[in-house]
């Protein structure tokens, strides 16, 4: 079968295109009032912001779009689990998703534990518009860190089990601030091979200076720091 060079780019270019689009914010209305959700939807569309409204938690999490960078307007009261319910959900299963929290029937306890267990905001209905735009803006903004965040410790530890037994415990050495004399010491290695060693490291790690390496250390889990600290000991 011979392949349409026509066919595959626009497949690649398809393929491209649902990626672009699955990394732009999406504003996530949950709420069992139709009219809310729409006025919300004309909203977020107003300012250049995509959106998509669902009647029910359980209806949203029938989907995949939690997924989507973003933020959510949820309503308290609905039928079945409600907002707070949905709230918590989601940060037991490890997708703290930013959450305003949009509602007619709010009170003083609801909005503590809604705050508390991290929402971005609580507003009572009616709401002006810029104060929910702002809200919302707060909410993406925080996700976008916190995605970046994540993927950032990703690829750090990815990188770090890169790394050889000795390259390891030579970026402890560093991170320390221990120098290239204080470190083959420590090892028992000549400055000779802590030199390459650690150039191996900052290439493997891609860092370009000592400082950024540092910082590069510091993002890693506790337990795989620790690990590394007590190999470090046992070598010494």
């Amino acid at each position: 079968m011979i392949n349409d060079p026509t066919a595959l780019r626009k497949s690649a270019l398809l393929q491209e295109r649902s990626k672009s689009e699955s990394n732009q914010p999406l504003v996530i209305v949950v709420d069992d009032d139709a009219a809310v959700r729409d006025a919300v939807r004309e909203l977020m569309l107003s300012a250049g912001m995509e959106c998509v409204g669902f009647a029910s938690t359980r209806e949203l999490l029938e989907t995949d779009v939690l997924g989507r960078p973003g933020c959510l307007v949820l309503d308290v009261r609905m039928p079945g689990s409600s907002g707070l319910d949905l709230q918590l959900h989601l940060t037991a299963s490890g997708n703290p998703k930013p959450i305003v929290f949009l509602t007619g029937y709010g009170d003083i306890p609801m909005s503590v534990q809604a705050m508390k267990a991290g929402a971005i905001d609580f507003l009572t209905k009616p709401v002006r518009d810029q104060t929910l735009l702002d809200a919302v803006v707060a909410g993406i903004n925080k996700d976008v860190v916190h995605r970046a965040s994540v993927l950032a410790l990703k690829r750090n530890v990815e990188r770090f089990e890169t790394l050889t037994p000795r390259e390891r415990q030579v970026l402890h050495e560093v991170a320390r601030g221990r120098v290239n004399k204080q470190i083959a010491f420590d090892l028992g290695i000549s400055e000779v091979t802590v030199k390459l060693h650690r150039s191996n490291v900052m290439r493997k790690m891609q860092a370009s200076s000592i400082g950024e390496l540092i910082r590069i250390w510091e993002t890693l889990p506790a337990p795989m720091r620790a690990a590394c600290a007590a190999q470090t000991a046992r070598a010494s």
